[in-house]
């Protein structure tokens, strides 16, 4: 095989995707809004060909494409894997939300699926300007959902302000890297780690450091970088919203990786404290903000904070258990944060959101399943066992308390036992207030099957964490190596 075949055959799951949704785009020119079924069903098409694909194309050895601008390794195809599996419940979920307000068309699939792209090219890009242009790409399919909704003024108003703060993010960002390249002379991740490595440590450096990571917190959403989470979460339509709130987390995660962890491995002590502070403020501030809270979606946004907190407490310990502890708990993270904002769009229906906290008063008495399912679920963002961010939340802590970082450990726990509340408050409300609302609720059946699925799931890895723990570690092993 030469080189260009393995080029190609690297970049196959890419291909797909990106083939699929200018094909969709320009299906959407031509159908009658009663088939718009076909654009759905060949969006779960793509992603189940994309995942067909890098299974396939899986080698267990490290593989370089392009002139070494892309990588192929376990670690890209684990996430990647993810990243098909979260986008497909996203639009399960969101199907009758869209069909009920005249939103389900051809373009939002479109530009999910150009999101998807940019996610994997930041996922698989070992370029500093391959990773840039990954995010860009997923940057602005988000800004244009965000907005998609053009007859509502929050919507408008959230897409302008993420557009606002997200293109200053990516300039600090573009800044950073700007400064690795000049210190460095090199675009490439692994060449500016040996680079760095033979070099003294130089206050050039370090800026270009702190604008990287400054970059990476805005896209995590992390204190102090977080003024866009509550705004954008509340303002943006549902659907939005939990797109913005879940898939994207892993990409951020693997650029984390690549650039801090194999490209800026040297500079290690420097970026532990950054992590260290931002982790910190990020569980105190995002806990305390989310308990006097009375908008759902608000809440879930200072919550989101409190969680990027936990996964920087793994990635602050610089070592293979942290490493693989916050991958595990970004993995687990998305699925829960899929599954409350399922619970969200079930609630809601033509002419009703289902936004606020007292929404979701009484949901026992109206349908006790979905209660329950629900309750799996705030238990499980909790961290309450048997539930699975129990585990998550063990072992990140558990990786952090062995990297020495005692005292932050101990704030850590007080901050979850505190940040419990929110979460069991939403609880009492389903279990022990009157339902403010009768309406009965209605969802399609694969809706339901897959959402009952989906949060026992979050018991069941919590019962059985080893499988994706194991995962995790295996995939982060072989990649850092």
């Amino acid at each position: 095989m030469d080189n260009m075949q393995f080029d190609l055959l690297a970049l196959l799951p890419e291909l797909v995707v990106m083939g699929m949704a200018m094909f969709i785009l320009l299906l959407d020119l031509f159908i009658l809004p009663q088939n718009r079924f076909m654009i759905y069903g060949l969006s779960q098409f793509t992603l189940f060909a994309a995942a067909f694909f890098t299974f396939k194309t899986h080698t267990p050895a490290v593989g370089f494409a392009f002139s070494h601008m892309f990588i192929d390794d376990t670690l890209s195809d684990i996430i990647k894997l993810m990243m098909y599996l979260g986008t497909s419940l996203i639009l399960v979920y969101t199907r009758k939300y869209l069909q009920d307000r005249n939103l389900y068309r051809g373009e939002f699939y479109a530009m999910v699926l150009f999101g998807l792209l940019g996610m994997m090219i930041m996922v698989s890009g070992h370029n500093l300007l391959t990773i840039y242009i990954g995010l860009e790409l997923l940057s602005l399919c988000l800004y244009s959902l965000v907005a998609f909704d053009r007859d509502n003024p929050k919507a408008s108003e959230a897409a302008m302000k993420y557009f606002v703060l997200g293109a200053l993010a990516s300039g600090m960002l573009l800044y950073g890297m700007s400064m690795l390249y000049g210190m460095t002379g090199s675009l490439d991740v692994s060449d500016i780690a040996n680079s760095i490595a033979q070099q003294p440590k130089s206050p050039v450096l370090i800026l270009g450091l702190v604008f990287l990571v400054a970059g990476l917190a805005f896209k995590f959403g992390a204190v102090p970088f977080q003024m866009w989470v509550p705004d954008v979460y509340q303002g943006s339509p549902t659907p939005m919203t939990l797109l913005i709130g879940s898939v994207p987390k892993l990409a951020a995660y693997a650029m984390t990786v690549r650039l801090l962890v194999q490209g800026l491995h040297p500079l290690a002590m420097d970026w532990q404290d950054m992590l260290m502070l931002m982790a910190v403020l990020s569980i105190i501030i995002g806990n305390f903000s989310a308990i006097v809270q009375t908008n759902l979606k608000r809440m879930l946004a200072y919550s989101t904070i409190s969680h990027v907190g936990f996964i920087m407490f793994g990635m602050m310990s610089a070592n293979a258990n942290g490493f693989a502890s916050s991958f595990f708990y970004i993995s687990t993270y998305v699925l829960m944060s899929i599954a409350g904002f399922g619970i969200i769009l079930l609630l809601s229906r033509q002419g009703f959101e289902a936004e606020e906290i007292n929404d979701l008063k009484g949901l026992n008495q109206r349908h006790p399943w979905f209660a329950f399912l629900m309750l799996i679920i705030m238990f499980s963002m909790a961290g309450i066992p048997p539930t699975v961010g129990f585990y998550a939340k063990f072992t990140v802590l558990q990786a952090a308390w062995q990297a020495g970082f005692t005292w932050q450990v101990v704030l850590a726990v007080l901050m979850a036992t505190i940040g419990a509340f929110y979460y069991l408050n939403i609880v009492r409300k389903m279990y022990f207030d009157a339902p403010e609302d009768h309406t009965p609720l209605t969802a399609p059946v694969d809706m339901r099957f897959i959402l009952s699925v989906h949060s026992l799931a979050l018991l069941g890895l919590g019962l059985f964490p080893e499988v994706l723990l194991g995962v995790c570690g295996h995939s982060l092993l072989i990649s850092l190596q």
